[in-house]
């Protein structure tokens, strides 16, 4: 009598022992997949390099080598030695290191969100990493690096906005090359969105995070906050993960973010329409006057298209241009510039245009402007 009531109890108990290890050992494996994919990618598709290899380029991670600084990271400029032909040549290098912040939290995390992503991708618009670095230093601490193509004009913020730029005074952007890096950030998300598997969504864009070549080509960078999406999706969020945990940067995070709704290509599109109003307008989005439920894109609303060279960076509308018939061609061209920042940059989600499309419309208005001898 007693074996039959305690049998049906311990099959019960076995029972539901088995239900929860299937739920829980798919999870683990899930998370134990990333991480092996990554300790892979870090082994065998980039070349290795250890600690002291990167103390030497950067001189002990030198504050004269210091080029950038971050919540997660700080970026030094690196100088590393390669042998060249002949035995005795070695040829230099010049490269930057990100040195992940450890001890904050969530920089761990940062540092295996780029090694994922950039295991991914490869595209011309965005920054290329050479190698990563996962190992301790001279006190046994963990240290984390990615070394990556050095950008020589730095990043896109310090173009903007000159005014605070530390080292020295910077030309203005002309109309041609903002446009030109426009593209460029277009093409890069285009390819993320539309031309990876998984889809990549950056998360945080903003001028700090766009390097420029020598020739002002611009590249994307920073990808510590980067999701992937195992479905390529394109306006919709019903597939999407959580933005819950997302920060972004103030100013340029969609709205549907703040209130936690999910990630998406849209969002990354809502940060691309504010940064081109930011390129055009020469306004930051962070600015004091934008408070109280004034963002820069109703400002820039607000003034379409009636008053556009009102709010138009006067950077660009130079003397040599309101004395020439180059005028009403500029006019034109930052009008249609402002509409594709304006349909990017708008609150709901559904409204928006994909990067595909955005990328499209701004390499016609390119064609356009150069096809009557604007350069």
């Amino acid at each position: 009598m007693l074996l039959k009531l305690v049998l049906p109890i311990v099959s019960t108990i076995f029972l539901l022992v088995f239900i929860m290890l299937a739920f829980l050992i798919p999870k683990r494996k899930g998370r134990l997949t990333r991480k092996s994919r990554t300790n892979s990618f870090l082994k065998d598709r980039l070349p290795k390099v250890s600690y002291a290899e990167l103390a030497e380029a950067t001189g002990s991670f030198d504050a004269s080598n210091l080029i950038g600084t971050g919540k997660y990271s700080n970026v030094y400029k690196a100088t590393f030695l390669f042998n060249g032909e002949g035995d005795t040549n070695q040829e230099a290098k010049t490269m930057a290191v990100k040195v992940f912040h450890l001890q904050q939290l969530g920089s761990s995390k940062s540092f295996l969100a780029e090694c994922e992503a950039l295991r991914l991708i490869r595209h011309r618009n965005l920054v290329r990493i050479r190698t990563c670095c996962s190992t301790i230093d001279y006190n046994g601490n963990d240290f984390k690096a990615i070394v990556s193509d050095y950008m020589p004009n730095g990043n896109l913020y310090r173009w903007l906005h000159p005014d605070i730029d530390e080292h020295g005074p910077l030309s203005p952007l002309s109309l041609t090359q903002r446009l030109n890096i426009a593209i460029d950030i277009a093409d890069a998300f285009d390819y993320l969105h539309h031309n990876c598997q998984p889809t990549v969504i950056h998360c945080d864009l903003k001028p700090n995070n766009v390097l420029l070549r020598e020739d002002l080509s611009a590249c994307v960078g920073d990808f510590g906050l980067a999701r992937l999406l195992p479905d390529p999706i394109s306006k919709s969020l019903v597939e999407s993960e959580s933005s819950i945990g997302i920060r972004g940067s103030i100013g340029y995070v969609p709205p549907e973010y703040g209130e936690g709704g999910p990630v998406s290509t849209a969002g990354d599109v809502y940060s691309f329409g504010v940064l081109l109003l930011e390129m055009f307008t020469g306004r930051n989005p962070t600015e004091y006057m934008f408070k109280d439920g004034l963002t820069l894109h109703n400002f820039v609303e607000m003034a379409y298209p009636e008053r556009l060279m009102d709010i138009a960076d006067p950077k660009l509308i130079t003397a040599d241009v309101m004395q020439s018939n180059a005028f009403n061609k500029t006019c034109e061209c930052l009008a249609s510039i402002i509409s594709v920042g304006l349909t990017c940059s708008k609150h709901s989600f559904f409204e928006r245009m994909s990067m595909e499309h955005a990328a499209n419309q701004l390499h016609k208005i390119r064609d356009v402007y150069l096809a009557n001898g604007k350069h």
